[in-house]
């Protein structure tokens, strides 16, 4: 036959028709059947019809069209193949089958008409009812809506399907399509015809069946159940098959007939694709802390990095705490995946380090303190926590072995630490050496083998940072807890006992700046040509003095690495770009001689200790223990500070070494630009110069990656704290359960972690990103976060405001040796201070007072 078909491709049969063809040629039991091509639409078409067609206009196509009918070639098939199907009086289901219904992208649900119990005679009007129906004005809507593609003069097949005699029916989905749960099959039932429960004339008894065929969940709605246990199982299975065999979650029509279930149709499921599974694995995804150091969107190279830095760093810190190795090689992929990207940005996968954090003895007394130290806004849920802590007696004990196995093990590092972070210093410079040839100078090649013996001599030694973090935590938690037992006294007094002892290298590029911008300031057109002109005219002027070109090479010599964004490979450092530094300069100097800025760093008197030293004098024993707290603090941050200077020397080779495989690969054509190499992963490369990648157009995969990333970047900011399903990148919408709780832009006064004493007074510059240019010298610096190449704007900055952070976060650490008030972890201070606004800052109490918003905004 030329017009009814029982196979053939959803072109011709449509979704409907192809999804029984598909059903009927696996086994399925499908009630007899045969599809109405829609070529049969075509030929019993008269040309008025097809001219209304060809013009789109659909009240014309209405008008038209209500006049159509079946041609006697098509009714003469039509009827023949009805007599096929069944001579026994039966009724037929006449159903519209688009080629774009029942499909994967969307189900056309209720657009189309459908038409159950018609008899013989009736079915030929009916199916061209199905026809007009496709052409109604919502159907013309639908087709016609954004991204639809269907084309407007396409008419529905029609499936002609013998009736079921059905004691009852129902509609079965092969996976939650509410909740999103894949391992529950979800079976509606009601006595008679399944249209009384399409149509919700009928309430059903549902029947949720996990993948044991365990039924979890019954819901009667009447006195007799529809359904029985095993019947209920029996579909449940039906339907897990055929999305088998059909290759993805289906929805599918069913009745029962004399004892036999019976497949009316299937369709895939289409609300599945933006549900995530809430039984799959469970993530937590923070960035509370990680921010500072790896903001905005981050690169694939600088993260797959990151990654693997991360897990280096961290198996380090499991052996230092004396973790059994078989504990260690049990937990793999918690090493591998401490870090995740969503949507280009960095978080921690917080659920992970909690499990690292478990697998140490005495967990449950050490999970506080892993919060204070990843400095997250919120605790991890208890619910969550128990499954993690579990144990049996057995394991208990054990625990209190391997715990005080490293406890003995932290005493021992804490007395050794100054000799551990001497060795460390040894090892490091040795492996940033200038090697031989020069990076400048290796072949391709070369740089690859060099990558990984340079991490090999660092990364799996990097005992001094991570203990000295652990025990600087812990005395500064300790000086916190006696300053308020045993003096009363908050985190002000903490915050001068600890500021200004000298020695800490993150405060070096400021005294260094104001060396220069007070050789500068002399000289009132080097100013403006520093603060305005271009970095190539800058430099000239300043070669004109050699103090001045002395001291600004000696900088770039040992801070050019220091940059914003430092631990982000992609940024560009100060070798690459002075202008910020240049400028730097010029708007400090120009502070200097226009008495906007001080001319030296702050210094802080002895009433602290001395303050101390009166509270404590009739106790020796508690003023001793003090002392030692005290010493062990300050040492830690001054060390912690210097440490993260030796992270940047080395990201800084890091960089030059990739930089450099970039300089390579593009003069080989393989990329556009040697830059290209940081939208790469550090695996890709070192595949690709080793023979071992599966994807070798670098230039196409680049310009994907670019493609994408630069997307991520317009698409709205991910939250600090949300939770995922895997697969992660499906479905989940990386929105936080408080989403739309940010703090209110109403108020004049706001309250954070004062981390400087003092009071100033002063107009507010915001920075929601890293700037090109420096703020005016004498600005209240207002910011989301810091990292340590933000120095050069401390320099000549009044105060500090900041919306994230600690109290020993990098920002806090240096304005308090540089004796800037500041403010850190202020919530939503970005939103609510705009640029220009007059404030107050209390840097001891951690207030933030706006004075004056009223002003003209530049």
């Amino acid at each position: 036959m030329r017009y009814i078909r029982t196979s053939g491709t959803a072109c011709e049969l449509g979704g409907k028709g192809y999804g029984l063809a598909c059903l009927q040629a696996e086994g399925f039991a499908v009630p007899e059947w045969f599809a109405l091509s829609p070529e049969a639409f075509e030929v019993s078409l008269n040309d008025r019809q097809r001219r209304a067609l060809e013009s789109g206009d659909g009240r014309e196509i209405r008008a038209a069209l209500k006049e159509v009918i079946i041609s006697p070639s098509v009714l003469a098939e039509l009827n023949s193949a009805l007599r096929q199907l069944s001579d026994n009086g039966a009724r037929y289901a006449v159903r519209s089958s688009a080629a774009e219904e029942d499909s994967v992208s969307r189900s056309f649900a209720g657009q189309l008409e459908s038409y159950l119990s018609v008899s013989p005679d009736a079915v030929a009007e009916k199916a061209a009812a199905v026809w007009r129906s496709g052409f109604s004005e919502h159907v013309l809507t639908y087709r016609s809506g954004e991204q639809k593609g269907s084309a407007l003069n396409a008419a529905p097949a029609v499936v002609v399907q013998r009736m079921i005699n059905a004691y009852c029916a129902g509609v079965a989905f092969s996976a939650d399509p509410v909740s999103g749960r894949r391992g529950v099959v979800v079976v509606s039932a009601v006595f008679g015809l399944g249209t009384a429960l399409v149509s919700g004339e009928s309430d059903a008894d549902v029947y949720d069946v996990d993948r044991n065929g365990k039924i979890v969940r019954a819901v009667v709605a009447a006195r007799t159940r529809v359904l029985s246990d095993e019947q209920a199982r029996e579909i449940a299975a039906l339907a897990r098959k055929i999305s088998r065999r059909m290759g993805r979650e289906q929805d599918i029509e069913w009745a029962i007939e004399n004892g036999k279930i019976y497949v009316l149709q299937t369709r895939p499921i289409t609300t599945l694709h933006d549900l995530p599974d809430p039984d799959a694995v469970r993530s937590i995804w923070d960035n509370s802390n990680i921010t500072e150091s790896y903001s905005g969107i981050t690169t694939p190279l600088t993260f797959s990095f990151a990654l693997a830095a991360y897990e280096g760093v961290y198996r380090e810190l499991c052996h230092i705490l004396q973790v059994p190795e078989a504990k260690i090689a049990a937990h793999e992929q918690i090493l591998r995946h401490m870090l995740g990207l969503i949507r280009g940005r960095v978080y921690y996968n917080l659920l992970n380090w909690y499990r690292l954090l478990a697998l140490l003895p005495g967990f449950t007394v050490n999970r506080r303190f892993m919060e204070q130290m990843m400095g997250v806004k919120e605790p991890l849920p208890d619910d969550i926590v128990k499954t993690l802590s579990a144990a049996s007696v057995r394991e208990r004990v054990r625990d209190g072995w391997y715990l005080g196995r490293m406890l003995a093990a932290l005493v021992w590092n804490c007395f050794t630490l100054g000799r551990t972070t001497d060795r460390f210093y040894a090892r490091l410079n040795g492996a940033l050496a200038d090697p031989v040839p020069p990076l400048a100078d290796m072949r391709v090649d070369e740089l690859a083998v060099y990558y990984p013996n340079f991490l090999g001599q660092i990364l799996t030694r990097w005992d001094a940072p991570l203990l000295n973090d652990l025990f600087t935590m812990v005395f500064h938690g300790l000086l916190r807890q006696v300053c308020k037992r045993w003096l009363q006294a908050g985190d002000e007094l903490v915050n001068e006992l600890v500021r200004a002892q000298g020695g800490m290298i993150s405060l070096e590029p400021a005294i260094r700046l104001r060396e220069m911008a007070q050789l500068a300031a002399r000289n009132r057109q080097l100013v403006e040509v520093l603060r305005r002109g271009q970095p190539a005219e800058s430099l000239r002027r300043i070669r004109q003095i050699p103090e001045l070109a002395q001291k600004y090479d000696e900088y770039l010599s040992k801070f050019g690495e220091r940059c914003l964004e430092e631990l982000k490979l992609e940024s560009n450092t100060l070798h690459d770009d002075p202008a910020l530094l240049l400028r730097s300069i010029g708007e400090l100097a120009h502070g200097i001689s226009t008495k906007r800025a001080s001319a030296a760093v702050s210094s802080r008197d002895a009433s602290p200790e001395q303050r101390v030293s009166a509270a404590l004098r009739r106790h020796p024993v508690r003023r001793m223990l003090f002392a030692w707290i005290l010493r062990n603090a300050r040492i830690g941050i001054r060390t912690r500070e210097n440490l993260r200077f030796e992270r940047t020397r080395v990201f800084g080779r890091v960089r030059r070494i990739f930089v450099e495989i970039g300089n390579r690969l593009s003069a080989l054509d393989l990329l556009e630009n040697p830059r290209d190499i940081f939208y790469l992963q550090v695996e890709e490369v070192s595949a690709f110069i080793h023979g071992t990648a599966a994807t070798t157009n670098l230039k196409e995969l680049v310009a994907l990656r670019k493609g994408e990333f630069e997307e991520m970047r317009r698409q709205p900011v991910p939250p600090d704290r949300f939770e995922t399903h895997e697969p992660v990148y499906q479905g989940n919408q990386s929105q936080s359960r408080k989403d739309g709780q940010r703090p209110s832009a109403d108020g004049e006064e706001r309250h954070g972690l004062g981390s400087c004493p003092g009071q100033v007074r002063g107009r507010v510059c915001v920075l929601k990103a890293a700037p090109a240019t420096p703020p005016p010298a004498g600005s209240i610096l207002v910011a989301e976060r810091t990292d340590p190449g933000w120095v050069m704007l401390f320099a000549a900055a009044a105060g500090l405001i900041v919306e994230r952070g600690s109290l020993l976060s990098h920002s806090a650490i240096v304005s308090r040796e540089m004796g800037i008030p500041s403010v850190v972890s202020v919530p939503g201070v970005t939103e609510w201070l705009r640029d220009g606004d007059l404030v107050e800052i209390d840097g001891g109490r951690g207030i933030v007072r706006r004075l004056n918003s009223d002003v003209a905004h530049a």
